[in-house]
């Protein structure tokens, strides 16, 4: 094999040529914009270092990673963005926001920059520039709404750009094609891809570009990310209209340091950064070196970079070399570097060095660059002063509305599905699939009573079928994929049979990549799309933690409530696969806010459930159970309806009514539940009410309180670990809210707290209908006490002293 070769600092200035391209305005405005950059982070560093800019006394307690000695690589790179461009940033994203925001002003018309300014939040905080920043034309104005926009959301005021909710390392405002900075290191790089797969399926403008520093590229996601959008599948087996790679930069700021760690030398293995474009694709994805300390280097290479996206060449990577001459934060103490480096450094800063270039050319003068940087001055200490005035800029009030933030984790919106058809590679009727599923019954149960095989009745399996053939059918905005989506039809086959009437632009295989596979999803839908996904066990959740917990939960809430997170997250818990394969993990998701967690155990339940999350606004971790695939519908004698139809989230079902005690069920011990349930009934004499959660989050806790007003009992089983499990959430909440009605404290029934055995001892971890039977006879009937397995036996609080 021969590697292409990697340009390292190719760009041969000639500014006469450049002065050609930008004009000599264009090249003050360069300047202009990285002293506003350096200005804006001066403020930052002056309030947290002293607590005070230019006499204005304030006490910032955020954070502040600073990008100082950066400008060049964001001014050059946004010079050379449209608009309809998309960043994603990090958490050192101040300069990147600003740039990007002021060229588009620039580019945007004034129609369009009033429509924006009113548009936001209502014109509050374009009435507050108008009162006290109005300038003489609407970019000045524009540039104004845009710096107090990204201060005030720092400052955690309500007329921020994300109503206080980002802060300064999550700020955003995409009207200007900003979007969502991130706290967490690099993962920009899958949000970023999935954005790019979105504008490339919706057919538009622009690209997007992923913002990182080489230290992200030690982390595992950014990988996933690059390879993901250099599939080869985007070239081999997408439709004409769809082929080649996708539209993403990724964009490295390559400061030399992680945080203190040296990545040259001490914790990558690469000399230059760009060499791990080579491991991507035949391409490198056109991976290149860049000056970063020379605005006009980065101008020219991000502009060639963005032309081979555009073209259907992408996805491409730029290392932009340049220093921080800040610390990691305003904390840092730079231990890790000597001051004869920084010093060295300092005689490279980007803005004496372009400011001189301009100079030496004739374009202006030094007298020109000091008033240049006064005026930056006095117009940061005029927007500083009114970021810092509560009268003007109100600091979010959470006293006068504690659950202010708690109404933003949700949007609780749907679409409306068009009645109409997208395209299809072939009818739905001819369908094989859907021709044998025609032949089923609906219902579990023959008329004499004896139950149906899944042969010969709707299985929950092909009920989660029929709602994604509906919404894949009807929604052109929804993608689905994940591993072994497309021929095999899903691992456990629910997808079997649409990859016949999907193209691969709806429906197709991902890498085994868990991160990038929900980061995508992430993406696609911060882009405006609906996304579903699939982890194949729900035990992956662990490769994808960072991106359900930090990404998917969060944007809709950290935007202030602006962005929709439209992404359906299927997970199967495994069964007989042993201590990697079989976990419930549905806590970990429930602990989370931001996510709606569901998880049901009828067919019937399967189908509207999955119907309401692939029509909700909100992000969803639907899991179901390998061991339920092939339920048929038990409880309604209409069985599942063939039409299409939505039951709501977070409301749990009584499935069997009784009247001495409730057994509350998640997941598949609602079967487990109804047998303990017969017999507790004919040999005991104990009439059980059983109902089933159907979904953890949200919940509604009308019903199950109603039943012990009834009972005065409750037993709540799952097959989740019993330390930390959700159902341990709602037996303190019931004790709580139902105390006056309980003659017992509600006992909870799980799985015990070691490892998941293989399937011979299977039946010895999960709760089984004996389990239940003996808690509830010999803990709440004590009088009938049974022991029929005696396998649970054991003293709790000595295993919980075992850290058991």
């Amino acid at each position: 094999m021969k590697a292409p070769s990697i340009p390292i600092h190719a760009y041969d200035e000639n500014i006469e040529a450049e002065r050609a391209r930008y004009g000599d305005e264009g090249l003050l405005q360069i300047l202009r914009d990285m002293i506003i950059i350096r200005e804006f982070e001066t403020i930052l560093a002056s309030l947290k270092g002293k607590g005070a800019y230019c006499g204005i006394e304030f006490n910032y307690k955020g954070p502040a990673h600073l990008s100082i000695g950066q400008e060049a690589a964001a001014v050059g790179a946004a010079a050379s963005l449209e608009p309809d461009d998309h960043i994603f940033g990090s958490h050192r994203s101040h300069g990147e926001f600003i740039a990007k925001g002021l060229s588009a002003i620039r580019k945007l018309p004034d129609d369009a920059l009033r429509l924006i300014m009113e548009s936001h939040e209502r014109g509050t905080l374009l009435r507050t520039v108008e009162t006290s920043l109005q300038g003489p034309k609407t970019s000045e104005t524009a540039e104004n709404f845009l710096l107090l926009g990204l201060l005030s959301e720092i400052f955690m005021r309500s007329t921020g750009f994300n109503r206080g909710m980002g802060g300064s390392m999550h700020a955003f405002f995409p009207p200007f094609g900003t979007y969502p900075n991130n706290a967490i290191v690099g993962a920009s790089a899958g949000i970023a891809t999935g954005a790019a797969l979105r504008k490339k399926l919706a057919g538009a403008s622009g690209i997007t570009v992923a913002n990182a520093g080489d230290g992200s590229t030690g982390c595992g996601p950014v990988w996933e990310a690059m390879n993901f959008a250099a599939m080869a599948q985007f070239e081999t087996l997408w439709a004409d209209a769809f082929k080649g790679g996708l539209p993403v930069l990724f964009f490295f700021t390559n400061n030399f340091y992680a945080m203190g760690g040296q990545t040259i030398g001490e914790t990558m293995g690469w000399d230059r950064l760009s060499r791990i474009g080579l491991a991507v694709n035949q391409q490198a994805i056109h991976a290149e070196t860049v000056d970063g300390t020379n605005p006009l280097a980065v101008a020219d290479a991000v502009a060639r970079k963005r032309e081979l996206l555009v073209q259907g060449r992408g996805p491409a990577l730029l290392d932009v070399e340049c220093y921080r001459s800040s610390g990691h934060s305003t904390t840092d103490i730079n231990s890790y570097r000597t001051k004869d480096e920084m010093q060295a450094w300092e005689q490279h800063d980007p803005i004496i060095l372009f400011s001189n270039r301009l100079q030496e050319a004739g374009i202006v003068t030094a007298g020109q660059v000091a008033e240049l940087r006064e005026q930056t001055t006095d117009r940061m200490r005029s927007i500083t002063a009114i970021a810092v005035d509560p009268a003007l800029t109100p600091p979010v009030d959470i006293h006068a509305d504690p659950t202010l933030i708690g109404k933003l984790m949700f949007s609780n919106t749907n679409i409306e599905l068009p009645s109409q058809e997208v395209s299809l590679l072939k009818p739905v009727d001819e369908v094989s699939r859907i021709r044998q599923d025609a032949k089923k019954s609906r219902y579990g149960f023959a008329e004499d009573g004896a139950k149906l095989s899944p042969m010969r009745a709707i299985t929950l399996r092909d009920a989660l079928f029929e709602s994604v053939l509906h919404h894949m059918t009807h929604d052109g905005s929804l993608v689905a994929y994940g591993e072994e989506c497309r021929e095999w039809g899903g691992a456990f086959g629910v997808y079997r049979g649409l990859a016949e009437i999907l193209p691969h632009d709806r429906l197709f295989n991902s890498p085994i990549s868990e991160a990038a596979i929900v980061a995508t999803a992430v993406g696609f839908a911060l882009e405006g799309g609906r996304a579903l996904v699939e982890l194949m066990y729900g035990d992956f959740l662990g490769r994808a933690g960072d991106e359900v917990f930090n990404q998917m939960a969060k944007w809709q809430s950290m935007s202030g409530g602006e962005l929709k997170v439209p992404v359906v997250l299927r997970c199967s818990i495994g069964s007989k696969y042993g201590a990697q394969h079989s976990q419930d993990w549905t806590a970990l998701c429930a602990h989370i806010p931001g996510l709606k967690v569901v998880y049901p155990a009828t067919p019937y339940d399967a189908k509207g459930l999955l119907a309401s999350a692939l029509s909700g606004n909100d992000p969803v971790v639907f899991f179901e159970s390998q061991r339920l695939y092939d339920t048929v519908e038990e409880f309604r004698n209409e069985g599942v309806p063939t039409g299409y139809y939505q039951l709501p989230i977070g409301e749990p079902d009584c499935k069997r009514a009784g009247e001495d005690v409730t057994i509350l069920t998640v997941g598949p011990s609602l079967y487990s539940a109804l047998a303990a349930a017969e017999e507790l009934e004919s040999t005991f004499g104990i009439s059980v009410e059983v109902i089933d959660a159907r979904s953890l989050v949200p919940f509604n806790y009308e019903p199950v309180l109603a039943s012990i007003r009834k009972t005065g009992r409750i037993v709540l089983v799952s097959e989740a670990s019993e330390r930390g499990s959700f159902l341990m959430t709602l037996a303190a909440n019931i004790t709580r809210f139902g105390y006056e009605t309980l003659h017992a404290a509600p006992r909870v029934i799980g799985s015990p707290n070691w490892i998941v055995p293989g399937a011979e001892m299977e039946s010895t971890y999960f709760p089984q209908k004996d389990d239940i039977i003996d808690v509830i006879t010999s803990e709440l009937f004590p009088g009938q006490r049974s022991n029929r397995r005696s396998i649970r036996d054991w003293d709790d609080r000595e295993l919980a002293r075992l850290g058991l």
